[in-house]
C-alpha cells in the first residue's frame, strides 16, 4: 500500500469545512506534524468540557451552537507544533494535551475560557516553546521544571492564576527568551538575585512589574538602581533596544522623594526621578532624568539629567569604534544635558 506522507505546512482550522478535513484527517493522516485551532465560524463551537463558564464569559450568547468535537485533536500523536488561537473552548479537557509526547512548541492564546493547568506539561516532555496568553490557566513557575533540558521560550500575558518566582527558571540551559509578561502574571522576583550563571543562554527578558526591576519598575530607594543594572547588565549589553521601553521610576512611597511645585516659568530643575537609559555608539550607559507627573507634564522644564553612569569603557582612541563614539556622543548632547551631578 502507499503510505501518505503528512505535509510540514501548518494546517489551519479556521471554519466549519476545514474541522471537517481535521476529522477527515485523522485517519488519513494522523502524523501531521502542524495545526492551528481558531475559530469555526458564528454559531458554531467545540463541545464543552467539564465546569464551564456562563454568562458573557462563557458561549450562551447563542442558544443553537452546533458543537464539535474536540477530541479528534488527540488522534494526532506526531504534532510538533500546536497553536490555539483564538479557539472556542469552554471549560475543562482533562484528556486535550495527554497525548503529544513529540510537540514542541505550544501557543496558547486568547482561549479566555479554556480551564487548563500547568501540570499537563509532563505529558510534553519535549517541549521548547510555550507561549501564553489570556488564558484561564492555572500553575507556578515550578511546573515548567519538567521542561528544565528541553524549554527555550518562555511567553506569558494576562494569565492571573500562574504564580512562582523569576528564579524558579535560572538554571534552565537551554532557555533563550523569558517573557513574564506586563500584564496581570503574579510571578514575584528580585533581578538582583540573578548571578553570574544564571541563565546561562538567555537573549531577550522583559518581566512583569511585580519583579523587582522589571520593566514598570519603581524603585523603593535611588541606591537600589545600580545593583539592578549590574544584574542586568548582560542583557542589556546583548541588545540595548529591549530595555528601551522600560519605564524605571522612584517611588512616590521612597524616603528618597520630595515633592516638587513646578511654574511654567520656573529656573529650578525638576526632580529626576527617571532611570534613562542612553547609547553612543556601542557605548551603553544610564542616568536619573526628568520625572513627570500630571501637573507640569506639559511644560518644557529646565531639567534634563544627572550624570551618566557608563556601563562599557570608552573605545581605544584611534579605533573605529571610538571615532563611531565621539561622533554620535557630540550629535546626540546628550553630556551637555546634564544638570545634576
Amino acid at each position: 500500500a502507499k503510505k501518505t506522507m503528512a505535509p510540514l505546512t501548518e494546517f489551519k482550522v479556521d471554519s466549519v469545512r476545514k474541522y471537517n478535513a481535521m476529522a477527515a484527517m485523522a485517519t488519513a493522516l494522523p502524523n501531521l506534524q502542524k495545526i492551528k485551532l481558531g475559530c469555526l465560524g458564528r454559531g458554531h463551537k467545540y463541545v464543552d468540557g467539564e465546569d464551564p463558564f456562563e454568562g458573557s464569559y462563557g458561549f450562551d450568547t447563542i442558544d443553537n451552537y452546533i458543537t464539535h468535537d474536540i477530541e479528534v485533536l488527540s488522534n494526532f500523536t506526531k504534532l510538533t507544533d500546536l497553536k490555539l488561537f483564538p479557539t472556542p473552548l469552554n471549560g475543562r479537557y482533562p484528556s486535550l494535551f495527554n497525548n503529544f509526547q513529540v510537540l514542541q512548541k505550544l501557543h496558547v492564546i486568547n482561549c479566555f475560557s479554556l480551564k487548563w493547568n500547568l501540570e499537563v506539561l509532563e505529558s510534553m516532555p519535549m517541549l521548547k516553546d510555550l507561549h501564553i496568553q489570556s488564558t484561564t490557566v492555572i500553575g507556578n513557575t515550578r511546573d515548567l521544571r519538567v521542561l528544565k533540558d528541553t524549554l527555550e521560550c518562555f511567553e506569558i500575558h494576562n494569565c492571573r492564576y500562574v504564580e512562582g518566582n523569576l528564579m524558579d527558571l535560572a538554571d534552565f540551559p537551554h532557555l533563550t527568551m523569558l517573557y513574564l509578561g506586563l500584564f496581570d502574571v503574579h510571578v514575584s522576583g528580585d533581578v538582583r538575585d540573578i548571578g553570574g550563571n544564571d541563565f546561562p543562554k538567555l537573549k531577550i527578558l522583559q518581566l512583569t512589574d511585580r519583579i523587582y526591576g522589571g520593566h514598570w519598575c519603581a524603585f523603593d530607594h535611588i541606591s537600589d538602581v545600580p545593583d539592578v543594572i549590574r544584574a542586568l547588565h548582560r542583557f542589556i549589553k546583548n541588545d540595548p533596544d529591549q530595555f528601551s521601553d522600560c519605564n524605571w521610576s522612584l517611588s512616590i512611597e521612597s524616603p528618597d522623594w520630595y515633592d516638587f511645585e513646578y511654574q511654567e516659568d520656573d529656573t529650578v530643575p525638576g526632580p529626576p526621578f527617571d532611570v534613562q537609559f542612553v547609547r553612543a555608539g556601542k557605548r551603553l550607559g544610564w542616568r536619573w532624568g526628568l520625572h513627570y507627573d500630571e501637573t507640569w507634564y506639559d511644560f518644557d522644564s529646565p531639567c534634563q539629567s544627572c550624570e551618566i553612569n557608563w556601563l562599557d569603557p570608552e573605545p581605544d582612541r584611534g579605533s573605529d569604534d571610538y571615532e563611531t563614539y565621539m561622533i554620535q556622543l557630540r550629535l546626540s548632547n546628550i553630556e551637555q544635558e546634564i544638570d545634576f551631578f
